[in-house]
């Protein structure tokens, strides 16, 4: 999904006061708004073919997977996100009691465009990495068949690329996988 960085400061507090109102979604980077636009074809079937697949191989475990309209929070206010497709595997905690901001997925996955890649393997990682339960950050292509696995391993994050459509996505942390064949599925490259 598209960003664009809006010039207003305001505190955790009323950033979550605004959006629970808001039509239009926007991210919150230590006091910064981040306006989001709407998400391509290509975005959209790669973030639903994830989230499907993935679904359908936890949802009888009891993880839940959502895709792209739950907010996850960081550090007590210091960031919010809006990823592609989250897992959460234990029972969902929420930041309070409108059960809108997740505080413990499992798996975080970003479907990168042209204007937020840099921002979604850089800063959006490093905030991301802060939250103690997330044990893989994925990272999907849009204009290519390139998919980014990060997966934390103590204090570090081992990262690795796959860029065939033979080659299988596997999420360590919830045992399931994914062929890059399903994920990108429908997409023309």
């Amino acid at each position: 999904m598209s960003s664009v960085a809006a010039q207003t400061y305001l505190t955790p507090q009323e950033y979550i006061i605004t959006e629970r109102k808001a039509t239009l979604k926007s991210e919150y980077l230590s006091g910064e708004i981040v306006a989001m636009s709407g998400a391509s074809n290509t975005h959209n079937l790669i973030t639903m073919n994830t989230a499907t697949g993935l679904y359908n191989q936890l949802a009888e475990r009891g993880c839940r997977v959502y895709a792209s309209d739950m907010r996850v929070g960081i550090s007590a206010g210091d960031s919010y996100f809006y990823p592609d497709v989250t897992v959460v595997c234990e029972k969902p905690r929420f930041e309070d009691n409108e059960f809108d901001t997740f505080i413990n997925p499992i798996v975080v996955i970003e479907v990168l465009s042209r204007s937020t890649e840099v921002y979604d393997k850089g800063e959006k990682f490093r905030r991301y990495q802060q939250l103690e339960s997330l044990q893989e950050y994925i990272l999907i292509s849009q204009d290519h068949i390139r998919v980014e696995h990060h997966l934390r391993q103590g204090k570090n994050w081992v990262s690795s690329e796959l860029t065939t459509f033979e080659d299988t996505l596997k999420f360590i942390s919830v045992d399931a996988e994914l062929s890059l064949q399903q994920i990108y599925r429908f997409i023309e490259l």
